[in-house]
């Protein structure tokens, strides 16, 4: 019973600090304030909230332990805890020495592969750092430095400025998409309010034109039948008002026959 008295206060003083720290760094990030552009990192300064790159740190420098070699010890596979040396690529030149022996002339040696955590290099000569006489050991602690690891940190340090700034594009046009999708049905209903109201002012200048049209038929039907009153009206005064011209001698033989007057029954051909 005691032990276990003495395991639930261990527990509570060990989540207060817990506890307490979490509520502090709630209550600070509502307190933060926005984060000004220029404390961010850039092609032209590498350092930055964003950035892990710090010109005050040697890249150069770092340390690893042999892990395995061949026979002739040229060979080497070195393990080191430095994240780093996954930037190494073939071809690239280190400098080293054992840990114990510092004082020496360092060897050289060139990169053959990398991964994560681990990297192979061809020392052609270990006499300057070794000596001729000691059996180069596995699990040996090796000083290295390379400029060639310090330019390609920088190299990646610059590159990871374009991803962050590709991850800012993908994350804006993300941000774009997911705002689209989640008011998605918004949008469609103002779309279609939109159209609904161009639909609704369509049908009303349709009929505002086609009664238009029916009222421009009823005055041209009214002015029709004017039309058609004043044209027969304007015909019998054509009619009226016609002079026809009539031959005399044509008159006379009416006027002959009228009188009983003996002549031909026909008028004779007019003569020249």
């Amino acid at each position: 019973m005691r032990h276990k008295f003495i395991l639930l206060t261990l527990m509570i003083f060990s989540l207060a600090p817990m506890a307490i720290g979490s509520e502090f760094t709630k209550k600070e990030g509502l307190r933060r304030k926005p984060v000004a552009k220029e404390k961010m990192a850039t092609s032209e300064s590498l350092e930055g909230l964003d950035s892990f790159y710090d010109r005050d740190l040697n890249y150069a420098k770092f340390s690893g332990r042999v892990t395995d070699r061949d026979k002739t010890a040229n060979l080497m596979k070195i393990s080191s805890e430095n994240s780093t040396v996954r930037f190494f690529r073939a071809g690239d030149r280190v400098e080293f020495n054992v840990i114990t022996m510092k004082d020496r002339t360092p060897c050289v040696g060139h990169v053959r592969s990398s991964e994560d955590g681990y990297f192979t290099i061809y020392a052609e000569n270990l006499n300057p750092c070794w000596g001729e006489s000691l059996y180069f050991r596995r699990g040996t602690v090796l000083v290295f430095d390379s400029e060639d690891l310090a330019k390609r940190v920088d190299q990646a340090s610059l590159y990871r400025m374009t991803l962050l700034r590709r991850k800012k594009d993908f994350f804006n046009q993300l941000n774009k998409v997911n705002h689209f999708i989640w008011s998605f049905d918004q949008e469609k209903v103002k779309v279609a309010a939109k159209y609904d109201e161009q639909i609704n002012d369509l049908i009303k200048q349709r009929e505002k034109a086609v009664d238009q049209l029916i009222s421009k038929k009823e005055d041209f039907a009214k002015l029709q039948r004017q039309l058609a009153f004043q044209i027969d009206e304007l015909k019998k005064d054509l009619d009226f008002y016609k002079i026809e011209r009539q031959e005399l001698f044509v008159d006379r033989w009416h006027l002959d026959q009228d009188t009983g007057v003996p002549v031909q029954q026909r008028p004779q051909d007019l003569r020249d």
